[in-house]
């Protein structure tokens, strides 16, 4: 696979919505304090398929496409859209992930890596001192990722998604990485 970086453009805003987002529940994150640093161990679940029900819309992807404190990416292989990455200025004067996904299908295949380079690239050319996102503690795979990725955990909220009975028992987890 050879993955390649563009802008989003009003042509592909369909097509960064098109491919399967969801992703493979089979453990969580069990957080603990040592010495200021939060850390974490693993623990197994019963496997379920997670898919983000307050899912973004064309409408909502438009948006970033002319702002001038947001930006937004896609992943291609050849020509097809296998994901996105939507960022803007946070409160706290750091870049914000606001959504990345990458295809189901084409997960392990240099595409997330290659949209967390642009993130922090694009940070580095708005001179934001560093990148921030969300996730939460039953997403591992994405946790695994950020840290390989140079990411630290800054912070988590036990109680973020505690409004809806569905995701009541996730964990808001807030994941920071400077730029040089």
């Amino acid at each position: 696979m050879s993955v390649a970086v563009a802008p989003l453009r009003a042509e592909r805003l369909q097509a960064a919505l098109a491919f399967d987002a969801s992703f493979l529940v089979d453990s969580r994150l069990s957080l603990h304090a040592d010495d200021g640093a939060i850390g974490f161990d693993i623990v197994p679940v019963s496997p379920y398929r997670k898919r983000y029900g307050d899912a973004i819309g064309v409408e909502e992807l438009r948006e970033y496409l002319d702002g001038e404190d947001c930006a937004a990416f896609v992943a291609l292989d050849a020509d097809a859209v296998i994901g996105r990455l939507l960022l803007s200025r946070s409160w706290n004067g750091y870049a914000l992930i606001d959504d990345i996904a990458v295809d189901a299908g084409a997960r392990r295949g240099g595409a997330g890596s290659a949209l967390i380079d642009r993130a922090l690239a694009w940070a580095r050319e708005q001179a934001l001192p560093g990148v921030m996102l969300e996730t939460q503690d039953n997403n591992v795979a994405a946790c695994r990722f950020y840290q390989r990725k140079g990411f630290v955990l800054g912070g988590f909220d036990r109680f973020h998604y505690a409004h809806d009975p569905a995701l009541a028992h996730e964990t808001a987890l807030f994941w920071y990485q400077l730029v040089t």
